[in-house]
């Protein structure tokens, strides 16, 4: 338990909250649904984001050790659960840091040429080369990584939405040009005639991903069984409204027809900046949310590359895959997921259309993260009947019913996404949509099936007994 000096107060909590959620690169996808993104939000929020921080919040006071999701799954239903649990969080990564990455290079382009920002093959490249260039900051070890994404955060991310609120509101108020559909209550409510006019629910649960990792910091809470839940729904009321306005202010400048998922955010700055003839500012935002993109991006080069190095050592991987650096590395998982990233990245040579790839690779990424969600939800259900005298500073409201309304609500969530997911949007075109179906077959088969297949082959030998029989690298 922190002492009482170093608890966390309400405000706090709630900005590492946004910290860990918020992003402008979001926008312009949440744009794309017009008035609809109300609902998609709300009922993203109630559905899953709610769920995610409660059950959380639950297992990380009673286990607040070392671990995490990997170590409340383990303690739930076994090894071969945690394992898997912890590589699906691993390998949705190499989709999630392509759409970051794609995002950075459409920031830079903006900065010296923006009809770049729409070539898949820069796109492409510039996705690989980012990602390579944060792996090689982070060989040095965690404190140079979060020194960038701190900074990023400011610089990227919080001043980049502060001023496309402002810029947007002034927009509006001078009665510019309005691309903003008529509003009506009806267009409020999803097209439900056509299942593939869900699929973008699917991304706007995305924006609410990582709410898991925040909730670590709800035993440092001052009185965390009344301000743990309290911070949560004001975090909540803010990630909706900030969003929402956000996304408001794009489509107010751009048709939804022409907002690209990519480098919508600097095309509505573009509109803007324009507007106010301080066009000279575009280049020098589009660099600032390039870094801040840059610094979320490194801060998760090292956090599931980590954790998968203890599962390693735990003996569910060979050894070769146990080797750190100088500066505790696991340099095998990071080089690894590197020249994974790589290959991800070329979606974009594949699928020529920006968008379609963006969209893709952004689904994907969420199919793959709802399997360890799955695994999430259930074990908080698990844990109230096998562990139950296990103090929890933090409980999920409503006794064991309410966990299981909670964790069910959840369960059943990811359930319709990953369903939901193999539908090709009706309101964007991916192309061939047999190609769309088999990528998202073909990258849930293989990548659940893979650790399960290693799960099977492993050796005793495997288990490392220190960490220093881990070879060290020149």
């Amino acid at each position: 338990m922190a002492s009482s000096s170093r608890k966390l107060t309400l405000f706090k909590l709630v900005m590492i909250t946004l910290a860990f959620i918020m992003s402008i690169r979001n926008l312009p996808m949440l744009a794309e649904t017009g008035w609809t993104q109300i609902f998609y939000m709300i009922v993203a929020a109630i559905l899953f984001l709610i769920p995610t921080s409660l059950i959380s919040a639950e297992l990380a006071t009673g286990w607040p050790s070392a671990g995490g999701v990997y170590k409340w799954i383990q303690l739930a239903f076994g090894d071969r659960a945690a394992f898997l649990g912890a590589w699906m969080l691993w390998v949705q990564m190499f989709f999630g840091m392509v759409m970051i990455g794609s995002f950075i290079a459409a920031m830079l382009a903006f900065t010296f040429m923006p009809e770049l920002a729409s070539n898949n093959i820069y796109i492409a490249a510039v996705t690989i080369l980012i990602y390579w260039v944060a792996t090689l900051f982070n060989l040095k070890g965690l404190k140079s990584g979060s020194r960038i994404s701190s900074i990023g955060f400011i610089v990227g991310v919080l001043i980049p939405f502060f001023l496309i609120l402002g810029f947007g509101l002034t927009y509006f108020l001078s009665r510019g040009p309005s691309n903003l559909p008529t509003f009506s209550l009806g267009a409020l409510l999803p097209d439900f005639s056509t299942i593939g006019n869900l699929a973008f629910f699917v991304g706007i649960i995305f924006l609410y991903s990582g709410m898991e990792v925040s909730s670590v910091h709800a035993n440092e809470v001052e009185n965390p069984r009344k301000n743990y839940p309290l911070a949560m729904l004001v975090a909540v009321i803010l990630i909706m409204t900030l969003n929402i306005l956000g996304a408001f202010a794009i489509e107010v400048a751009e048709p939804a027809s022409s907002i690209s998922l990519a480098s919508g955010i600097m095309q509505t700055f573009t509109v803007f900046f324009n507007q106010q003839n301080v066009s000279w500012l575009i280049p020098i935002v589009a660099f600032m949310a390039a870094v801040g993109a840059f610094g979320q991006l490194s801060t998760w080069v090292l956090g599931p590359s980590t954790a998968m190095l203890q599962v390693a050592r735990n003996g569910f991987m060979p050894p070769w895959w146990q080797k750190t650096n100088k500066a505790n590395v696991p340099i095998r998982f990071v080089l690894v997921q590197a020249t994974m990233v790589s290959l991800v990245a070329l979606i974009y040579v594949i699928v020529p259309a920006v968008n379609a790839g963006f969209f893709m690779v952004l689904i994907l990424t969420m199919v793959l993260y709802a399997v360890m969600y799955l695994l999430l939800f259930a074990a908080g259900i698990r844990l109230r009947y096998k562990y139950p005298d296990v103090e929890r500073t933090y409980r999920v409201p409503g006794g064991n019913a309410g966990m299981w309304i909670t964790g069910g609500v959840g369960f059943l969530t990811m359930i319709f996404v990953i369903i939901i997911s193999f539908f090709p949007p009706a309101n964007l075109q991916v192309g061939s949509p047999l190609f769309y179906v088999l990528f998202m077959v073909a990258g849930l088969v293989i990548f659940s099936s893979l650790p399960m297949i290693i799960y099977s082959c492993r050796k005793p030998a495997w288990k490392a007994i220190t960490t220093s029989d881990t070879e060290e690298s020149e």
